[in-house]
């Protein structure tokens, strides 16, 4: 499935009274996941306690 196919499937599957930044946070969620999955297939990895160290520097 093409880029645009996706972006048109998941606009479509919004709920009729969906506002645009709804669709753009949708669009957003999508783009996110995706680039997470080709980095994971990459290798491009961490580790738990390497995410954790990162997190705990946003709580502050």
């Amino acid at each position: 499935m093409s880029i645009k196919q996706l972006i048109l499937k998941a606009i479509e599957e919004l709920p009729e009274d969906a506002s645009v930044e709804d669709a753009l946070d949708r669009l957003l969620l999508l783009y996110k996941v995706d680039r997470g999955l080709r980095q994971a297939d990459s290798g491009e990895l961490i580790t738990q306690r390497e995410a954790r160290q990162r997190m705990a520097k946003w709580l502050r």
